[in-house]
């Protein structure tokens, strides 16, 4: 059965999904050209074509995943409900309890940022947009009088302080913290950040 010829940005994202799914599974030191490659049936050389080292691939898939990450948080975040609605459904989502994928990649993606300028600078940025998105939706909650926060942008660093950290602990030990408690401690923190008695 012949292939089906791709656009050349149709073959990236091919290859970028390949890659993220391969990080995943592998992690990043382990992972090589030739097993995306292979994820793929086409030949080392066609990935190497569209980016030339593993280094260029891999910040290339953590800057796709990240894109894909922030179009879902922009998605929670436009809908049209109350502030503190959209900030719960976007914290619940996010949280490891929820349906975001791929903390196993973000965990890897930070340890190897420690090392890598491009990967340091793919994960900055999210963090930066991620944190700004919070703090916008917690401000317009504040101006329309539905809770109380004195610094959104402080408020937004806590809170994702403590979901990359309970992530980091469910993901990397299981059964340190239960999906159930790690969900009653970001409720509970949320609404201690907005003078909420509870969610």
């Amino acid at each position: 059965m012949a292939r089906v010829r791709l656009s050349v940005a149709e073959r990236r994202g091919e290859m970028l999904r390949a890659a993220v799914e391969q990080i995943e599974a592998r992690g990043v030191a382990a992972v090589r050209i030739a097993d995306v490659a292979s994820a793929l049936g086409v030949s080392n050389a066609l990935v190497l074509y569209h980016f030339s080292t593993k280094e260029k691939l891999v910040a290339a898939a953590f800057t796709h995943a990240a894109q894909d990450d922030l179009a879902q948080l922009r998605t929670l975040l436009g809908r049209r409900t109350s502030a503190l609605r959209r900030l719960r459904s976007a914290v619940r989502w996010y949280a490891p309890t929820g349906q975001a994928k791929g903390w196993r990649l973000w965990i890897e993606g930070w340890a190897v940022a420690l090392r890598e300028p491009a990967l340091q600078e793919v994960t900055r940025e999210l963090d930066r947009e991620w944190k700004a998105a919070l703090a916008g939706v917690i401000a317009e909650g504040v101006a329309a009088g539905e809770f109380r926060c004195p610094d959104p942008t402080a408020t937004a660093l806590r809170l994702t302080a403590l979901l990359d950290g309970l992530a980091v602990q469910i993901t990397s030990y299981a059964g340190a913290v239960s999906r159930t408690r790690a969900q009653q401690w970001v409720d509970e923190a949320l609404a201690r950040e907005l003078g909420l008695d509870s969610l």
